[in-house]
């Protein structure tokens, strides 16, 4: 029953709140500076999503997506061939992100990406997650920053070479604080805050996408999904997607 209430409020009734574009089963209130106040709104998914509609998906307004393609060295997202796929068939301009883990090299991370992310047709810069994984049964090292940095940036070069785009990095706020990660200069961020907005969070740190919320609803897609906006107007977003969807 509360699920169905959720939807109706998602799909017929508007958003849960009016500060959002979509529903949420868990919507938060940031205020006057919450995602509301930016037009551009995406999505990330991962096999927990299982099969998405991307006809509806993208019927539903979504600028964007950005799609688990590989985790360590030898993880391959179940989901990863059919969403790439099915995204661009549906005008969803989409990229694709790997998870980094702290028990494999970069280089063999790297690679492994390389060889599971095509890179004919159009794609939207490459993203390295970087984040701790507590919930790991096999790695649970937790290297001090500037040996966090230094991994990132190896796998940044290496990415970068064979796509030809600087790769965006995803953190979590415990993550931002603990490494400095922030630090790496020469790349864009993409910022997780789903309980206050990013400059709450992240103070003084520039960004080009925030995401809001794990618990979002959106059409063609079952349970709740991670959404994010893009920092900038629509003008800003063609500019930026004309020089950075290749």
């Amino acid at each position: 029953m509360l699920r169905a209430l959720f939807l109706c409020l998602a799909l017929l009734c508007g958003p849960a709140l009016a500060t959002e574009r979509y529903g949420d089963y868990a919507p938060v209130d940031f205020g006057p500076h919450g995602p509301s106040r930016y037009p551009v709104h995406g999505i990330d998914v991962a096999r927990f999503q299982n099969e998405i509609d991307w006809r509806r998906t993208a019927l539903s307004g979504v600028a964007f997506a950005f799609i688990k393609a590989t985790e360590g060295g030898d993880l391959k997202d179940a989901q990863f061939d059919r969403n790439w796929q099915l995204a661009a068939r549906n005008g969803v301009p989409r990229g694709a992100y790997h998870f980094y883990y702290f028990c494999t090299p970069p280089e063999v991370q790297a690679q492994w990406f390389i060889q599971n992310v095509p890179r004919r047709g159009k794609a939207l810069p490459p993203v390295l997650d970087m984040e701790w994984n507590p919930f790991s049964p096999t790695c649970t090292v937790r290297p001090p920053g500037a040996e966090v940095r230094r991994q990132a940036q190896i796998f940044l070069d290496i990415v970068e070479r064979y796509y030809g785009q600087r790769p965006i990095i995803y953190t979590t706020p415990e993550f931002y604080e603990q490494t400095g990660i922030g630090q790496i200069e020469g790349v864009e961020f993409w910022l997780r805050s789903v309980a206050k907005t990013p400059d709450q969070v992240y103070p003084g740190k520039r960004w080009t996408f925030w995401q809001y919320t794990g618990t979002g609803i959106v059409p063609g897609i079952e349970g709740g999904v991670d959404i994010n906006v893009f920092a900038g107007s629509e003008g800003d977003w063609k500019t930026w997607l004309g020089a950075h969807w290749k």
